[in-house]
């Protein structure tokens, strides 16, 4: 049988689709885009016919009927990093998390430490040689594939077919729905004053030819904004962005200068526009990897001169990052912060950077804090964070003491804060 043969025999309807799960069973969905929304979609709909189904994912972007608390007895969501649909479930507790780094999640679904026993994933349209592309979300979709009792997929033209180890072929393919809708698009984030000057800070400490992996959120963009006029930048991250694809296009990432797989960019899952879809496509400049690779700090940290930007939400006085939650209300999840804080530490030439505004509502709460609030998830320790950057300057933490830590971090805190500040470092023998 051709491979055409076989893809037309696997065709099916995405209510029939659904019904390759069991009770009781485990649902792996990639990242953020990856997600297959005419799958979702049908599960939703049928949720009710199944008992004990979990979904699992890293920051859905759709909320799909499933996300209901009235029904997590047959169909629930958990969550390996919250997003805007599963965030209120989260909060609630109605919704679980499981915490990892991003980087060892294949390796715990290798070792059967986390369940996959079907993958539902959005790919590209098969090639001449039987195979598909997972391009939109390779990270731990690739280790799932492997261990899945079941694979169906979502087969969408808009879908980029890309290079690097992120591909399936049809022989381990249960059934394929087809799709035509429109990809969910995700634009630049708002930025504003604040951002802007903790971008052009950071900027003025990237060289030319550095490789930059940017997290995800308007501080990280607003970086991007400010490197216009740098040279020969490359990229090994974790997401691919239309911040990057900006700087791709005016010349500013050639990849020349990378001494670890050089002529390439890097990175595990894409967040943007069709037109970073589009340029993705059959890109031989472009390759998707699994997020163990990608997000190694051995292998990432082969990278000389790597530049990590990542964001936080609070900042203790030694040091310590809680990235993840409001107090003990979860917000987010690890992700690839840490991954990425440790790989720029160990590259030679490499800075890792924290960014965050002084303040949170309205200045009227400072975001260096004597302590993390009570509850808080430590995503980054103060033994791995080094640059801290507000809008009132950089702190650079490694291999300063306890009490040199907390009045860097204090000079740049909002001025109205650094007395109180003061005095609380005082309080902790930190003055």
């Amino acid at each position: 049988m051709s491979f055409r043969e076989l893809y037309l025999a696997k065709r099916a309807s995405a209510h029939d689709a659904v019904s390759l799960v069991k009770d009781g069973e485990t649902i792996v969905v990639p990242t953020g885009v990856g997600e297959p929304p005419l799958l979702l979609t049908a599960l939703s709909d049928r949720r009710c016919e199944f008992h004990g189904v979990q979904v699992c994912q890293i920051l859905p972007l759709r909320r799909f009927d499933y996300y209901d608390p009235e029904t997590i007895a047959h169909v629930r969501h958990t969550a390996y990093f919250f997003g805007g649909p599963s965030r209120p479930g989260g909060q609630e507790g109605w919704i679980d998390y499981l915490p990892q780094y991003f980087s060892e999640l294949p390796l715990l679904i290798k070792r059967d430490l986390v369940p996959a026993d079907v993958v539902f994933a959005l790919a590209s349209p098969m090639d001449k040689h039987g195979f598909f592309a997972i391009s939109l979300g390779t990270d731990y979709t690739m280790a799932a594939l492997e261990k899945a009792r079941k694979v169906v997929l979502e087969v969408n033209p808009r879908v980029p077919f890309t290079y690097g180890n992120c591909h399936v072929h049809i022989s381990k393919v249960d059934a394929i729905v087809e799709s035509e809708d429109p990809l969910m698009e995700v634009g630049l984030p708002a930025i504003g004053p604040v951002q802007e000057a903790i971008g052009k800070l950071v900027a003025e400490m990237i060289p030319d030819g550095a490789t930059l992996q940017i997290g995800y959120g308007a501080i990280p963009d607003a970086v991007v904004m400010q490197l216009t006029h740098k040279q020969d930048l490359g990229i090994h991250t974790e997401m691919l962005g239309d911040g990057i694809l900006r700087l791709i296009e005016a010349g500013v990432v050639t990849n020349k200068r990378k001494n670890y797989l050089p002529n390439r960019i890097i990175a595990t899952f894409a967040l943007g526009s069709q037109r970073l879809y589009d340029f993705m496509d059959r890109n031989p400049a472009l390759e998707m990897h699994p997020v163990d690779f990608t997000n190694d700090p051995y292998l990432a940290s082969r990278n000389d001169n790597l530049i990590a930007i990542n964001a936080t939400m609070q900042v203790d006085l030694v040091g310590q990052c809680g990235s993840e939650s409001l107090g003990f209300v979860p917000y987010s999840g690890t992700g690839g912060q840490a991954d990425f804080v440790r790989s720029a530490n160990r590259s030679i030439g490499g800075k890792a950077f924290i960014v965050l505004p002084s303040t949170a509502k309205n200045d009227t709460i400072s975001r260096i804090v004597p302590t993390l609030s009570i509850g808080t998830h430590t995503t980054t320790g103060k033994n791995d964070v080094n640059f801290v950057v507000t809008e009132y300057g950089v702190a650079q933490l490694r291999g300063k003491t306890a009490k040199q830590r907390a009045q860097a971090l204090i000079a740049i805190s909002h001025p109205k804060f650094r007395a109180e500040l003061q005095e609380e470092a005082a309080r902790l023998r930190l003055d």
